[in-house]
């Protein structure tokens, strides 16, 4: 504890560093506010009363709401939280697989990259536009529709306009923290709005168990499937390259033998998030029928999260969106190139067409146990209601809550240890590995 305590110390000490936390905490501080500012027609206190005698977060539904933080229960201006950006990605990187115009942006550098990104946002507008009428419709003709105190017509308008503003400033909002805060603010705007619901999941939770031994038994197991998920996102395989020896002026290069690290999960956290995008799409598409008794059966069926159908298709999907973006994020011929010009070579195994199939070969066999661990960790909420956990809390047992939780924890401390690092300053781990740090 005193190294910690040491290296938090030290955090305060970096001015630079200082000032992009400070900076993120407050962006995400005028997120937060957000969830709490209803929609205009809107009466909270009715509302309010509604969902707590409707309120089921054992649905699609109360998972979303989980995600922005109590926003999407609350019809707040940021009801839909960032959820149309991730879903705007996801259509733009498929069609980087299946479309030419999209490949060759990819392969533009830095021009085709501020291409696609403005492209994403135009994506995300639109399919703001088409979820906040969805979400205005459901809330007029739904269970709540008593909350709605003015016209029909100019509610589901106002609402469409409101939204789509809210989710693009929560846009906004991310891609300032990324640029002068310190980790990926998109994935941090998740994350707040997760931990938002933790203390009163917990409490919860505490309320209704009715044996201390076992609630301290479910923090216990929580607490192995944490361990498990962060092992998944540190492990790798260390392929071993060495450097044949060049001789530029007077002084010797190379002769050395490094390695490649090829992560189990080099996807991330993004295929959960991906997959989770997906499945929000029949219930989006059913609450445009709400008069369609099949149509409502169809969402009923994608928004039970506990039922065993979802949680089948949501463990595909998740496996394959891990194997998707690997092959996106990773390029096994990319990494043979750049180690032939830099006169690297895997010991057995011929540089260029070999070394990218080898490469790719070890990627394909380490992603499968990944991808599959990761689809489980995926469904565990599910086995945890089984078990009698509460739904608000057994999110936090596995699934995207933890995944989300555990990657950008880590991804965000590995910045902060880069910071520290560069300034002479201890990190926090000063034994073990933090995303590549060897001590």
């Amino acid at each position: 504890m005193a190294g910690l305590g040491e290296s938090i110390r030290n955090i305060w000490k970096i001015e630079e560093l200082r000032r992009r936390i400070l900076y993120t905490l407050g962006l995400l501080i005028v997120y937060r506010l957000g969830a709490y500012i209803t929609l205009p027609g809107v009466d909270a206190g009715v509302l309010a009363d509604i969902n707590a005698s409707n309120n089921n977060p054992n649905n699609l539904f109360g998972l979303l709401d989980m995600f922005v933080g109590g926003a999407f229960s609350a019809a707040g201006i940021f009801a839909l939280g960032i959820m149309p950006y991730i879903t705007a990605s996801i259509i733009i990187q498929l069609m980087g697989a299946v479309v030419p115009y999209f490949q060759k942006l990819q392969r533009e550098g830095e021009e085709g990259r501020r291409k696609i990104t403005q492209l994403t946002r135009y994506g995300t507008v639109g399919i703001t536009a088409l979820q906040a009428i969805g979400f205005a419709i459901n809330l007029q003709y739904g269970a709540t529709g008593q909350a709605i105190v003015i016209n029909s017509t100019f509610f589901i308008i106002s609402t469409m306009i409101v939204l789509t503003a809210g989710t693009v400033f929560v846009m906004w909002l991310g891609e300032r923290i990324t640029e002068n805060g310190i980790g990926n603010g998109i994935s941090l705007i998740i994350m707040i709005g997760i931990i938002a619901r933790l203390p009163v999941s917990l409490f919860n939770e505490f309320e209704v168990s009715s044996n201390l031994f076992i609630f301290l038994m479910e923090i216990g197991v929580l607490v192995l499937v944490t361990m498990g998920v962060v092992l998944l996102t540190q492990g790798m395989r260390r392929v071993p390259v060495q450097y044949a020896k060049r001789v530029v002026g007077r002084k010797v290069y190379g002769g050395t033998t490094q390695y490649l690290p090829l992560r189990i999960n080099a996807a991330g956290v993004m295929p959960i998030i991906f997959a989770q995008s997906i499945m929000f799409v029949p219930a989006t598409v059913a609450s445009f029928f709400p008069e369609s008794a099949f149509m409502q059966q169809f969402g009923a069926w994608f928004s039970d999260i506990s039922s065993w159908g979802y949680s089948i298709v949501f463990f595909f999907i998740c496996v394959f969106f891990t194997y998707f973006y690997t092959a996106i994020a990773v390029n096994p011929k990319e990494m043979a190139d750049t180690m032939k010009r830099q006169g690297g070579f895997i010991p057995g195994i011929r540089p260029g067409k070999q070394t990218s199939e080898f490469i790719d070969n070890i990627l394909t066999r380490i992603t499968l146990p990944g991808a599959i661990f990761l689809g489980v960790v995926a469904i565990l909420p599910a086995f945890a209601m089984m078990v009698g956990v509460t739904p608000g809390f057994a999110h936090f047992f596995g699934g995207t809550s933890l995944l989300i939780l555990v990657g950008v924890t880590l991804d965000t401390l590995q910045q902060v240890e880069s910071h520290l690092l560069m300034r002479h300053y201890d990190g926090f781990m000063k034994s073990g590995r933090l995303r590549g740090r060897r001590v």
